[in-house]
């Protein structure tokens, strides 16, 4: 019996020391700098700081957002490609810098994700204090506006179909036919690459 709670615990605390981030680890893929010159090689991302670094043959170079037009990278932990964008966002104020954007999905619903950690508390009767604190990944998304405005999203998670309009009831329904949590950072994709491609369809 204590060996079975000792493995339960060991499998809820296991990604608080255990895990690697996306953000720290190197990931083979290419970016393309404000000059028009594309570096292939080993690139790792900072979007806390705006930090790319490149490495190739042995030479290590960082680039802001500022001389970056886009990056790529091949990320073996989710398994995908994944692509990122500098585009100008006012995080607070009206003053607009280079940020770094991950790519989530294009088309009439257009969204953006940035990665971030934070400290989360979690309950379980496994636990001696009955709850652990750790640090996690979390996903915070943006709306990209047709008029090139980067707006965040602060609803909850069925606020999305909000966005979907008369779309919303399709979308639903795509959704639960699939078991797909929109909590879920590529549940969601899957959700809105569905509602873009209704505009897609030949009428």
């Amino acid at each position: 019996m204590r060996v079975g709670v000792f493995l339960i615990l060991l499998s809820i605390l296991r990604p608080a020391y255990g895990q690697q981030f996306p953000f720290e680890i190197w990931h083979a893929g290419k970016t393309v700098l404000d000059t028009g010159d594309t570096l292939r090689g080993s690139l790792k991302y900072d979007l806390q700081s705006d930090i790319l670094q490149v490495q190739i043959n042995g030479r290590l170079e960082s680039f802001t957002a500022r001389k970056v037009l886009y990056f790529e990278i091949f990320d073996s932990t989710a398994k995908r490609y994944r692509m990122f964008y500098s585009l100008p966002y006012a995080a607070t104020g009206i003053y607009k810098a280079p940020v770094f954007f991950e790519l989530l999905a294009e088309g009439e619903l257009t969204v953006l994700c940035r990665e971030a950690l934070e400290y989360r508390t979690t309950s379980s009767p496994f636990y001696y204090y009955g709850s652990f604190t750790r640090l996690v990944l979390v996903n915070k998304y943006f709306i990209l506006k047709p008029n090139g405005n980067i707006e965040e999203f602060r609803g909850k998670k069925n606020d999305w179909y909000e966005l979907m309009r008369n779309k919303q009831n399709e979308v639903e329904q795509f959704a639960k036919s699939n078991k797909l949590d929109l909590d879920e950072k590529y549940e969601l994709l899957r959700i809105v690459e569905y509602y873009n491609s209704l505009f897609n369809r030949v009428n």
